[in-house]
């Protein structure tokens, strides 16, 4: 796939919208087929990162999940602790900061599971989804922005949750069916 040609030419490119986390910026092109036309992107400023939260009870796994008012969607969601991290801390040091942050929990053992292009066709945002397991609880430090309601669940239900649409959030929904695929259950 390395090889595969770019066949977009960028004409020229505005940036018309930025603040500290996006840059929007509005490309003149000419598409793959020969014609005119405009290409907007937004650039992400900080990484996307995902925490899976694993421990059993009974040896049943169960996952950690937080609810949160989501402003754009204007309605509630059901994820796994994420959030940002800068381009200049490693994804691990950031995955445990938010699982801390968001759960007040910390893990012995983190393993990298996935790596995702969140939006690919508007935006460059890349996420690394960690299984964190080997849990202590502490206490959830939120930033202000976030009122969030932590769940402690069958690994099994949350599965379910995604198949029935209750979780749609991208980087969950990849996520939980990745841990339970790799958990075989």
């Amino acid at each position: 796939m390395e090889n595969q040609k770019n066949n977009w030419i960028t004409l020229s490119s505005e940036i018309k919208y930025d603040n500290p986390w996006i840059t929007l910026t509005e490309h003149q092109v000419i598409n793959p087929s020969g014609g005119n036309g405009i290409y907007g992107m937004v650039h992400f400023k900080n990484l996307a990162i995902g925490i899976v939260a694993i421990d059993y009870v009974n040896d049943e796994p169960f996952i950690y999940l937080v609810g949160q008012f989501r402003f754009p969607l204007e309605q509630y969601s059901l994820e796994i602790p994420e959030g940002g991290g800068s381009l200049e801390t490693p994804h691990l040091e950031s995955a445990q900061r938010e699982l801390s942050e968001e759960t007040g929990l910390m893990a012995d053992k983190w393993e990298l599971i996935l790596t995702m292009h969140l939006s690919n066709s508007v935006s460059d945002e890349v996420a690394y989804i960690y299984l964190a397991t080997n849990l202590q609880k502490g206490i959830a430090h939120p930033e202000e922005t976030e009122e969030l309601t932590i769940f402690h669940i069958p690994l099994k239900e949350a599965y379910h949750w995604v198949n029935e649409g209750k979780i749609t959030d991208s980087m969950s929904v990849a996520a939980i069916l990745k841990t339970y695929m790799m958990l075989s259950l």
